[in-house]
């Protein structure tokens, strides 16, 4: 199937078109202004974001490799156009202990709820951050 014909990419740049129509000036910076933007920050450490968005603060809570999922699955049901954040959140999920499986997984099932755009473009960018993960 080609790129043109794969209903996923046809889609995608739908998403894409209609973000660009409401302020094209704006959707472009951002793009620019962002790239690169992932590799700046630090991967917090799991006990810090444990202290941060984890159990510790709500026992009974969500614990902080699900939050992490959870906020994966939202920035791809969005059309996958923050991908800075993807690969941030892709990283910091791994450190919280979530598998390339794990996140694979979150990623498809948000393609099946309304991320059907942004899926391929996502497990792109998580692609990028295990090859990274792998690299002495």
């Amino acid at each position: 199937m080609s790129d043109q014909s794969n209903p996923f990419n046809a889609w995608m740049k739908a998403s894409q078109d209609w973000a660009k129509g409401i302020s094209p000036d704006f959707a472009a910076a951002m793009a620019d202004s962002m790239k690169g933007v992932e590799d700046l920050l630090p991967t917090m450490p799991k006990d810090m974001m444990d202290q941060l968005m984890g159990k510790t603060m709500n026992p009974e809570g969500l614990d902080t490799k699900s939050r992490l999922l959870l906020t994966l699955q939202g920035l791809v049901i969005q059309g996958a156009i923050a991908e800075p954040q993807i690969k941030l959140t892709v990283r910091h999920a791994r450190e919280a202990g979530a598998t390339q499986i794990e996140i694979t997984e979150t990623i498809a099932l948000a393609g099946m709820f309304g991320g059907g755009a942004g899926m391929p473009k996502a497990l792109e960018l998580a692609g990028e951050v295990f090859k990274k993960d792998e690299t002495p």
